[in-house]
């Protein structure tokens, strides 16, 4: 026993000498003798921590723990970690399995850290704090987050019994940082400040408000304002000086609140220590007005203190105030209330605004975190890009509680997400609640950078949330598509300057100078905080009047700042199709923004996209897709109407919802509407010899129902008797001129009022001469009835009631069979199908087979009858372009009255023709989710149409044919030797070089082989080799500019460009024949060619193997040719055996 008690005792000695040797040199003023009373207070501070955990240990101190400095933290802790003084080992277990299944809890260090409490980084003067609070000793300082301040603490020596510390990124040129959990520990016993000797004396916030606002003797006073937080904003720089406002208000939900500004540096601190609903006093305030701002403001002073509200040191300070207001009461600043309490659409409602609320939530994901996107109780999601969050970037993970104050609510915004999104801006404030047990979560590499890239999609572009939400969704898919094989992840994602432009920008530009134009103001920080009503980039809602355009036939959207064309489908599988929604207001939070950009350029580079010497042509065009039933629709009254477009001149278009006093109607059943374009039209005798141009115009065929039927008060007679005509009389309709307007409510199997105003014609349905009917085809000679319709006639959708003889009536759209459609024959060239568009692509004159330029649509066919739906092209030209609105990848579209076609390579394609009807059904999805490839054997794609199109197979790889790899100018195409374009006359323009490779492979999975073709990047999975490996391959074909290697089977040598006595070329012979190439791989592909039924299958041949001196002939089946879209190692690649031999 005496031995363990002097073990004991010498390891205690030990430790106290450590810990006496530590604070002489980490907390000892420098320069000076050792301090003997501090060392026994630190010692007494750890030893109040530990004892009731020690006791139970037979302790009086912490042996196991190590005293650690600012210094040791940055240097040697490479690792998150937390230490709990306090904490036995039972408590940090129990506190480590609260994590969760999720996550990994961080490791506990057994460290005691010390150190004072400030606001000031380093030896930084004054001026320089920006509200940041730091741990510093002698040895440094280290930033650190604290949930509750109290402002006494600062410049104190603390004990820190509870924190954790989170180092720097990998790779990362920042620091690391604690979050203290506890309160700490004073060293030295806190001062407590006794209360005033006298009441202080205070203004409340209305009479503060007046005060403002009042010529008065008293104006010059600097008083002392009381009150409870009922705002916080957020911390903002602006101009390089650092501010937030703070609101106060009285105990009355409907009193005034008054505006103080903060932006002493040396009080920016209090920002951490202000917490809503709790009241405080700050003292000697003084008036002043704000650059931008419409009113005045208190200010806080460089003497100004902030004080808890205490009602019995304080006093009400009366003023009488003398003379006329200087300024108008401003709106007070709104309290906040439940969403579910506003009051329905009105005439007041219709405000562009987003809801505000206060939400306490804990992040559970992380979405994006340079974009500063996150998961919010794994339900909602939180956009903290429109604050300035670098501080609280570094905190913000999984598990993490925050408060949101002022936090604007949005639905449906789009940008691959469909949850709700919370996104605070400078007006409200992030607290934190609590901070996360997690370890950070492992950002895959192209997360890491361009933070500031998204900083100036916010900051300097302007962008609202739903255009900022698809922006970052476009450049995370892009990243993982080019780096790290094509660019590097800072390439691509560094912050854009006027001399080293960002790559990543450069792509979004064309897009965001159509959606943003260039000038647009930049946020006003103090209006958008304190102004009402409240203004910001958050609140940006689609919000406008429906109107046709009889220019272009097209529906717009159009309120004083302008119109924007839009898509509108009643609901999925429904078109718009009531022409009684012209005029309504329509409100919609959940849409879809598109913009289509046709771009003909030579691009050299990403360098050089910002050149306009290499632009040929830019067009976009911006359109919004909505659906009605997500969407709010009113009527809006012919004077509201109107003050909504005053700015512009007054609509022309005679389609408002009312009808004429007196006029003449007839019902027609929709049959097929043509396409809306340019076409000739025959001229009337006498009319000007000038030759006529193409006019736009559409024509729809149908039949009547019923005769004509005249305006009897505010409905319709009954029809009129058809004399002499048939029960089924067939009418071609002209929609020409401002008439155009209708197209996009005209749709088959719909049946319509035509409603001509004015005095009743006699005959007036039944005129048409025979020199309209001359230029129609054959197909239209039954149509003894046309009619140009006029552009002041109009349409109505018709009733139920007014069709009764038609309901019974089948309204399917008609489909030709996959048979029809896949086969050589082209007796009947018109062929009509759903499909779901898979790529939508613009094909300049020369690429891909093309002689003039087209669209080029690939489809997949809606069959019921087939697993695998077939893929078909679809070609756009001219007079057809561009393409009507919504063909985009991922909707589903019914294309009617295609013409189809067979190449010479006798794949079946289709062609747009002037008779071809197109109908969006629905849009494509807000998730860009696909479907996983189907896994098959090699053979299954021998099957012909039925056959997938795309699938994935396990195979192996059993042979290189060849290998390309080169260096070409990025303008003509020419090698570059040691980068330099080889083309002399005339010289090229630029000299930037870009990296081809190509390689072509024999696999086989035991049922088939084939032969795969892999391009670019796929070369270097095909090859096996990391992205460095590939990277330092291809700088040296640099030298060289290119290297080819011809393979005509296993074991012979290989037919080079090069000498193939080079290194280079022995090492890629040596790569290509061995085992780290001819592998077991999982292979994604796509076929070369489409399948058809034009062609028969080849059949297998006879081939004979031989096996020693034996001689096998065996019947092999042919080689299938496919393109790969990835090559991925298997999991097991055991299993490749077993699969083979199942065959």
């Amino acid at each position: 026993m005496a031995a363990c008690r002097a073990e004991a005792h010498g390891s205690e000695q030990a430790w106290l000498e450590a810990a006496q040797a530590f604070i002489e040199e980490t907390l000892c003023p420098p320069g000076k003798e050792p301090d003997v009373q501090l060392t026994q207070l630190v010692i007494d501070c750890v030893k109040t921590v530990w004892l009731p955990q020690g006791r139970n240990q037979g302790l009086t101190l912490p042996l196991s723990y190590s005293f650690v400095s600012v210094k040791d933290l940055r240097t040697h802790q490479r690792l998150p970690c937390c230490s709990h003084l306090s904490w036995s080992s039972t408590a940090y277990q129990t506190w480590a399995k609260e994590a969760g299944p999720r996550g990994v809890p961080l490791p506990r260090e057994r460290l005691l850290l010390l150190g004072t409490l400030t606001d000031l980084s380093g030896d930084l003067e004054q001026e320089c704090r920006n509200g940041s609070l730091y741990i510093r000793d002698n040895t440094g300082t280290l930033g650190c987050e604290l949930i509750d301040l109290d402002l006494s603490w600062l410049g104190h020596l603390f004990l820190f019994p509870s924190w954790s510390y989170l180092p720097p990124a990998m790779k990362s040129s920042g620091e690391g940082h604690l979050e203290l959990w506890g309160a700490p520990v004073p060293v030295f016993p806190l001062t407590i400040s006794p209360g005033p000797l006298t009441p202080i004396p205070v203004l409340y916030p209305e009479m503060a408000s007046h005060l403002l606002r009042h010529r008065s003797k008293h104006r010059n006073v600097q008083p002392n304002l009381a009150g409870e937080l009922v705002r916080l904003s957020a911390l903002v720089t602006s101009r390089r000086k650092a501010y937030f406002i703070l609101s106060l208000g009285g105990s009355s939900p409907v009193g005034s609140h008054v505006s103080v500004i903060v932006q002493i540096p040396a009080q920016l601190v209090w920002h951490r220590a202000l917490w809503p609903h709790k009241a405080y006093v700050l003292t000697e305030l003084r008036a002043s007005k704000l650059p931008g701002h419409r009113y005045r403001i208190w200010m806080t002073s460089p003497s100004s203190r902030l004080l808890p509200l205490k009602p019995e040191c304080v006093r009400e300070l009366e003023l009488e105030l003398e003379g006329a207001p200087l300024e108008t009461n401003p709106q007070p600043l709104p309290i906040l209330s439940n969403p579910q309490d506003k009051k329905g659409p009105g005439p007041d409602g219709l405000v562009r605004d987003s809801r505000l609320l206060s939400y306490t939530g804990t992040v559970t994901g992380t979405l994006n975190q340079p974009a500063g996107l996150y998961e919010l109780d794994g339900q909602l999601g939180l956009c903290l890009a429109y604050q300035q969050f670098r501080g609280l970037r570094r905190v913000v993970r999984p598990g993490v509680r925050l408060e949101l104050q002022d936090v604007h609510l949005l639905q449906s915004m789009g940008g691959g997400t469909r949850r709700p999104m919370l996104a605070p801006c400078l007006r409200g404030a992030v607290l934190l609640q609590g901070f996360s047990r997690l370890m950070p979560e492992t950002q895959s590499s192209h997360r890491t950078p361009g933070a500031s890239l998204y900083e100036q999609l916010v900051w300097e572009h302007q962008l609202g949330l739903p255009l900022y939400l698809w922006a970052s969704k476009a450049l995370e898919e892009l990243a993982c598509k080019l780096c790290p094989h094509v660019l590097r992840h800072h390439q691509f994602l560094q912050h854009s300057s006027p001399g080293n432009p960002s790559l990543g920008l450069q792509i979004l530009a064309p897009t965001l100078e159509v959606l943003v134009p260039p000038g647009c103001p930049g946020r006003n920080t103090h209006n958008e905080i304190l102004e009402e009503p409240h203004h910001c980039p958050l609140q940006k809602v689609l919000l406008g009047i429906l109107v046709p355009s009889s220019r272009k036939g097209c529906l717009r959207l159009q309120d004083q700042s302008g119109s924007l064309p839009c898509l509108l489908l009643a609901k999925p599988s429904q078109p718009l199709a009531d022409p009684g929604l012209i005029g309504c207001l329509v409100r919609a939070e959940r849409f879809q923004l598109v913009v289509e950009r046709n771009v003909r350029s030579s691009f050299p580079s990403w360098k050089e996209l910002s050149m306009t010497g290499f632009m040929q042509k830019k067009q976009a065009r911006v359109y919004v897709q909505i659906f009605l039933a997500d969407a709010l629709i009113l009527s809006v009254p012919r004077p509201v109407l109107h003050s909504a477009t005053s700015s512009r001149p007054p609509l022309t278009e005679p389609s408002l919802p009312e009808g004429p006093h007196i006029g003449q109607s007839r019902l027609f059943l929709l049959s097929h509407k043509e396409a809306l374009m340019k076409r000739n039209f025959c001229v009337p005798p006498g009319a000007s010899s000038e030759v006529p141009k193409p006019t736009l115009s559409f024509l729809v065929l149908g039949s009547w129902l019923g005769g004509t039927q005249r305006k009897e008060g505010t409905g319709w007679g009954p029809p009129e008797p058809r004399e002499g005509e048939n029960s089924d009389q067939k009418v071609l309709l002209i929609f020409v001129s401002s008439s155009v307007r209708w197209f996009e409510f005209l749709h088959p199997g719909q049946v319509y009022r035509l409603v001509v105003p004015g005095p009743p014609t006699p005959m007036l349905f039944k005129e048409g001469g025979s020199s309209c009917l001359s230029l129609r085809p054959p197909e239209l000679a039954g149509y003894a009835s046309c009619l140009t319709v006029q552009d002041e006639w109009t349409l109505e959708l018709a009733s139920s009631q007014d069709i009764p003889e038609v309901l019974g009536v089948s309204r399917a759209l008609p489909e030709s069979s996959l048979t029809d459609l896949l086969s050589g024959n082209l007796t009947d060239s018109l062929v009509s199908f759903s499909a779901e568009i898979l790529s939508h692509l613009w094909i300049k004159p020369g690429s891909s087979g093309a002689t003039r330029r087209c669209v080029k649509l690939t489809v997949a066919l809606e069959t019921a009858d087939c697993e695998f739906p077939p893929h078909l092209d679809i070609y756009v030209e001219d007079p057809h372009l561009p393409p009507p609105r919504g063909l985009l990848p991922g909707a589903r579209v019914y294309f009617n009255q295609l013409e189809k076609k067979v190449s010479r390579s006798h794949n079946v394609y289709c062609c747009f023709r002037s008779s071809t009807y197109v109908q969006v059904l629905s849009f494509p999805p807000d998730t860009t989710i696909s479907a996983p490839l189907p896994h098959i054997y090699l053979a299954e794609l021998l099957q012909g149409e039925k056959a997938p199109f795309r699938a994935t197979a396990s195979c192996h790889v059993v042979l290189v044919f060849s290998l390309q790899l080169l260096w070409v100018c990025a303008h003509c195409t020419s090698i570059c030797p040691q980068g330099r374009c080889t083309r002399q006359s005339p010289a090229c323009p630029t000299q930037t070089s870009i990296s081809q490779a190509s390689i072509r492979l024999l696999v086989e999975d035991g049922t088939a082989e084939a032969v795969v073709t892999c391009r670019n990047h796929q070369v270097a999975a095909a090859l096996g080799l990391c992205p460095s490996e590939w990277t330092s391959l291809l700088e040296l074909v640099r030298g060289p500019g290119t290297v080819a290697l011809q393979f005509t089977g296993p074991g012979a040598q290989p037919e080079s460009s090069a000498k193939t006595d080079e290194p280079l070329t022995l090492f890629l012979w040596t790569l290509c024949t061995s085992f780290s190439v001819l592998r077991p791989i999982v292979l994604s592909f796509e076929l070369e060619k489409k399948p058809s039924k034009i062609i028969p299958l080849e059949p297998p041949r006879l081939q004979r193997f031989q096996y020693g001196e034996s001689l096998f002939p065996t019947r092999v089946n042919p080689r299938i040719r496919l393109s790969c879209l990835s090559i991925q190692e298997p999991e097991h690649p055991s299993a490749l055996g077993a699969l083979v031999s199942s065959c």
